[in-house]
């Protein structure tokens, strides 16, 4: 099957430290190219892969200091694709590039598809998937679909990593772990309280990004002052099966709808319990008892800490294995590419027949 994934051009492929799409593309990719796919990846040119890469730009441009206009790049690189598709070149575009390709694509031939990476739940959205309703969309949770069920959702298809890649590390258990981004969705200074209140270290491993330096100056800073709480920075994966082995498990108190939550999944990986809030795809992703607790407030979550060191983690691995492996994600989107390459086929049939 000759495919097309075309990625934000934000980050590379995969990027250097965070960059949760970036780095669900590239595994992805990596994969279909190993069961024998032809990629060509449409990408930044720092970008790296086993299929054939196609860069418009030559940097990130989180990472490039030049660019004022990301739509400008973005639009160029649309139009590449387009003028490929014109050339015959693939059988299956897949976008990551939220509504961007609705428009353009649904007026050219080659099947496509996109995957919805973000939230779907602000009020700019309404009219915008009532507008492409035919537009074929994957979701990554079910719960992603609940603000626009006007959309045309073909599958959910949830996350997956290489299954090597984290991997539980012989280590004494011996404090609690944050994981990811400090922002106030994510609930880092929730995180922090019940560290507190339940008397164990609490180390965080994030980044800071720009427009969350006022939250994390004004919140969370000063609460690090507290002798039980560690603050790390950001980490590479080669750094979290150490991090996340060494934690009795991973809180996450998030306060908004989450589509999907990679950092569940790199924590179960590692054999590492989590302990989350009860929004978005929250109860999807976490078997409760079995590779966490979902919890409502800052109480249960208090008191589901005091259960951790009790948890299987070797269960918490196989589960991973089961359910939240690249290999899996890839073969659920080759079968969502073949259904939208027979559905293009039943049309050009009917029409040419009547």
């Amino acid at each position: 099957m000759r495919i097309a994934q075309v990625a934000p051009l934000t980050e590379a492929v995969p990027p250097k430290l965070y960059g949760g799409t970036e780095r669900v593309v590239h595994w992805l990719t990596e994969e279909l190219v190993a069961q024998g796919h032809d990629v060509t990846l449409f990408a930044s040119g720092d970008s790296r892969t086993a299929g054939k890469l196609d860069a418009g730009w030559p940097k990130a441009l989180r990472l490039d200091g030049s660019v004022r206009d990301p739509n400008a790049l973005h639009m160029e690189m649309l139009e590449r694709v387009r003028q490929k598709c014109d050339d015959d070149e693939f059988d299956i575009l897949h976008f990551h590039l939220d509504y961007y390709p609705f428009s353009l694509f649904s007026r050219q031939p080659t099947p496509f598809v996109t995957t919805l990476h973000g939230r779907l739940d602000l009020p700019e959205h309404q009219p915008t998937f009532t507008t492409f309703s035919k537009a074929p969309v994957i979701s990554i949770s079910d719960a992603q679909r609940r603000p626009v069920p006007q959309a045309n959702f073909i599958k959910t298809i949830y996350h997956g990593l290489p299954e090597k890649l984290l991997t539980p590390q012989d280590m004494k258990q011996s404090y609690l772990a944050v994981l990811g981004r400090i922002a106030p969705e994510k609930g880092v200074d929730r995180a922090i309280k019940i560290a507190i209140r339940a008397g164990i270290p609490l180390k965080i491993a994030a980044k800071v990004d720009r427009a969350d330096e006022e939250y994390y100056e004004a919140v969370v800073k000063p609460l690090m002052d507290h002798p039980l709480v560690e603050f790390i920075g950001e980490i590479g994966d080669h750094e979290k099966p150490q991090f996340l082995s060494g934690a009795f498990g991973l809180l996450l108190p998030i306060d908004w709808p989450e589509p999907f939550g990679l950092v569940m999944i790199e924590s179960m990986a590692c054999g590492t319990p989590v302990i989350a809030y009860n929004r978005g795809s929250v109860p999807e992703i976490i078997d409760q008892g079995l590779t966490g607790f979902i919890v409502e407030d800052e109480t249960s979550a208090v008191n589901a800490v005091g259960r951790l060191p009790d948890m299987d983690r070797k269960a918490i691995r196989q589960q991973f294995e089961t359910r939240f492996t690249a290999r899996r994600m890839a073969q659920d989107y080759v079968d969502a590419y073949q259904s939208q390459m027979e559905q293009k086929t039943r049309l050009r049939l009917v029409s040419s027949a009547e």
